[in-house]
């Protein structure tokens, strides 16, 4: 594993403190502060604060993105297509739980990438909307709502962040199996 640069770092701690207090509420003084360095020398490393969030959000988006091109591209059937979104939403959230809140809680503060992100969303919803669709005319999946299918499948696949921290034994593969058995077959006996 390579070393992380100081602006991997930079943004890494950011990303944590965003999570704690908020994008709005951290200044660059706030970060430095954390950092152990001068607010003057972040500079050096990052234009600026939005220039971090833009690193954080993007990013996530984006492998979200390709996750999801990747899991379309397949010969899965739609129910083997959903268990990967959710392995994709739990591994990015094990991998990422402090870029994930910024995600969900600081996105619409990216300003001039805020049309690029709302597009990279629109789009995975389409395709995982599609998806669902799709497994609903193969008889694959019961006939039911696909936007309150997917609106909760995608509630808890998106707060996935909130709860993983919180759970230092955390065993991925219990974890795909209980969310596969919950959000894919119900709770009924």
């Amino acid at each position: 594993m390579s070393k992380e640069t100081r602006k991997e770092e930079i943004i890494r701690v950011a990303a944590k403190l965003f999570k704690k207090k908020g994008f709005s509420a951290v200044t660059m003084r706030d970060l430095a502060t954390k950092m152990g360095m001068k607010a003057a020398s972040l500079y050096n490393h990052i234009d600026s604060k939005q220039a971090i969030l833009q690193e954080i959000v993007i990013a996530i988006a984006e492998d979200f993105t390709s996750g999801m091109h990747i899991i379309i591209e397949t010969k899965s059937n739609s129910i083997e297509k959903l268990e990967q979104i959710i392995a994709l939403h739990v591994k990015i959230a094990i991998e990422n739980a402090d870029g994930l809140s910024a995600l969900n809680s600081d996105w619409m503060h990216l300003e001039s990438k805020l049309d690029y992100y709302l597009k990279l969303r629109q789009d995975y919803e389409n395709n995982f909307r599609n998806i669902i669709e799709n497994g609903i005319k193969q008889n694959e999946i019961k006939a039911v709502n696909p936007e309150v299918l997917m609106f909760s499948m995608l509630s808890t696949l998106r707060s996935l962040y909130l709860w993983i921290p919180k759970k230092e034994d955390i065993n991925k593969a219990n974890l795909l199996v209980n969310l596969n058995d919950i959000l894919l077959r119900g709770v009924e006996n």
